[in-house]
C-alpha cells in the first residue's frame, strides 16, 4: 500500500480517513496541525445560566469575523 500525502488531501477527505483509521496516529497530528488556527478565537464553555445571556451577540461577533476571513 502507497504511502498517503496527508499534507495535500482536503481536509474532508482527511477527516473521514482519521474517523476511519483512528490509530493511525500521524494523520492525526498532521490534521490538527493543519486546521488548528493559532489566531483562533477560544470561547470559555458557559458556567451558568446567565452567561447564556451573552451568547446571541458573541454567535453574531464570530460570523462577522469568518465572513471577513472569506
Amino acid at each position: 500500500m502507497s504511502k498517503l500525502d496527508f499534507m495535500t488531501m482536503p481536509r474532508a477527505q482527511l477527516r473521514q480517513y482519521i474517523l476511519d483509521h483512528r490509530e493511525d496516529d500521524q494523520a492525526f497530528q498532521t490534521y490538527l496541525d493543519r486546521f488548528t488556527c493559532e489566531d483562533a478565537v477560544i470561547f470559555p464553555a458557559p458556567q451558568s445560566i446567565d452567561d447564556l445571556e451573552n451568547f446571541p451577540e458573541l454567535h453574531q461577533q464570530n460570523l462577522e469575523r469568518l465572513r471577513k476571513q472569506a
